[in-house]
C-alpha cells in the first residue's frame, strides 16, 4: 500500500469519527434489549437498524464536517481535532460526494429494514417509518449543513435527545414489537439525555471559537458557567430516568446493574465543574460516550441474566 494510499484512508477513517459510533450503536442496543423479555425480537432487525444507525452517525459526521468547514467555523482556534476539509485532506467536493453516498447506504438499509420488520402490518406503518427515516437523514444532515442550519441556531441539543433517545430506542422497539408502551420513553430518554451531555461537552470545548464564528450553539447562548448546570441536569436526568423505569417494572435484583455507572457520571460531573481549560474536555467525550454504552450493555445483562 502506497503512503498516498495510506494517508487517503487515515484521512476518511477521521473523517468517519469512528469514536461516535458507541452512541449509535448504544440507541439501537437498549431498544432491542428492551423488546427481549416481550419475546418479540428478532437478530436481523438489530442488525440491519445497526447498520442503518452506523450509516447515519458517519453521514451526520461528514455533514458536520463539511458544514463547519465551508462555513469557516473549523478554523485555527478551533479547538477539537483537526478535521478533514480544514486540514485540505479532503477538499469540498469530494466530501459532499461522501455525504450524497452514505445518504443513499442509510437510505437503502432503511428502507430494508422496514420492509423486513413490518411489511405485513400495511401500507400506514411503511410510510410513517420511511418519513421517520427520511428525517432521520435530514437531522443528520442539517445540524452544521446548509442554510439555516438548526446546530448554529441552539436546536442541536433537542434533536440529539429525540433521534438518539425517543425515536432512536422506542423506534427499535416498534421494529421490534409492534407494540409502543409509553414506560418505553424512560430508559429512552436517559440515551438522549446522556447522548445530549456527549454534545454538551463538545460544545463546553469549542464555545470560544463557535461564539467567534457565529454558532449559537445552547452552550454559547447560556455561557459556560450555565453549560455546567445543564450538564449537570442532563446526567442526573438520564440516571433518574433509568431509576423510574426500573421502580415501575419491579426490576430483580440483577437488573439494577446499570447503577454501576453512576460513578462514571460522578467523575464526568466533577471533571466538568472543576474544568478550567476548555480544550481538557476533549477526553471526557470519550468517556461519556463510552460510559453510555457500558450503561446499555449492563442493562442488557441484567435482562439476559
Amino acid at each position: 500500500m502506497s503512503d498516498q494510499t495510506s494517508s487517503n484512508i487515515s484521512a476518511w477513517l477521521s473523517a468517519f469519527r469512528l469514536r461516535t459510533l458507541p452512541l449509535a450503536l448504544s440507541t439501537i442496543a437498549l431498544g432491542t434489549f428492551l423488546a427481549i423479555p416481550t419475546g418479540n425480537y428478532s437478530w436481523l432487525v438489530f442488525a440491519l437498524a445497526a447498520v442503518t444507525a452506523f450509516f447515519l452517525q458517519i453521514l451526520s459526521n461528514l455533514a458536520n464536517d463539511y458544514g463547519d468547514g465551508v462555513k469557516g467555523t473549523d478554523n485555527q482556534e478551533r479547538v477539537g481535532p483537526e478535521r478533514a476539509i480544514q486540514s485540505g485532506a479532503i477538499s469540498v467536493a469530494t466530501m459532499k460526494k461522501a455525504m450524497y453516498l452514505f445518504a443513499f447506504f442509510a437510505l437503502l438499509s432503511g428502507v430494508a429494514l422496514i420492509y423486513y420488520s413490518l411489511a405485513y402490518l400495511g401500507v400506514f406503518y411503511l410510510l410513517a417509518f420511511f418519513l421517520l427515516g427520511l428525517a432521520s437523514i435530514w437531522a443528520a444532515v442539517k445540524y452544521t449543513a446548509g442554510d439555516n442550519a438548526y446546530g448554529y441556531s441552539g436546536y442541536g441539543d433537542i434533536f440529539v435527545f429525540l433521534f438518539f433517545g425517543l425515536v432512536g430506542v422506542a423506534g427499535t422497539y416498534f421494529l421490534h414489537t409492534h407494540q409502543f408502551h409509553w414506560s418505553v420513553l424512560l430508559p429512552a430518554s436517559s440515551l438522549g439525555l446522556f447522548s445530549a451531555g456527549v454534545l454538551n461537552l463538545n460544545n463546553m470545548r469549542d464555545i470560544k471559537n463557535d461564539a467567534a464564528c457565529g454558532k449559537n450553539t445552547l452552550v454559547v447562548k447560556m455561557g459556560s458557567v450555565k453549560a455546567r448546570y445543564y450538564h449537570i441536569a442532563l446526567l442526573i436526568s438520564g440516571f433518574g430516568a433509568a431509576i423510574a423505569y426500573g421502580l415501575i417494572s419491579n426490576f430483580a435484583w440483577q437488573q439494577w446493574l446499570f447503577v454501576l455507572i453512576a460513578p462514571l457520571l460522578l467523575l464526568n460531573i466533577q471533571k466538568v465543574i472543576n474544568n478550567k481549560v476548555p480544550r481538557e474536555l476533549d477526553p471526557e467525550l470519550k468517556k461519556l460516550a463510552l460510559s453510555t454504552l457500558l450503561f446499555v450493555v449492563l442493562w442488557g445483562i441484567g435482562l439476559l441474566f
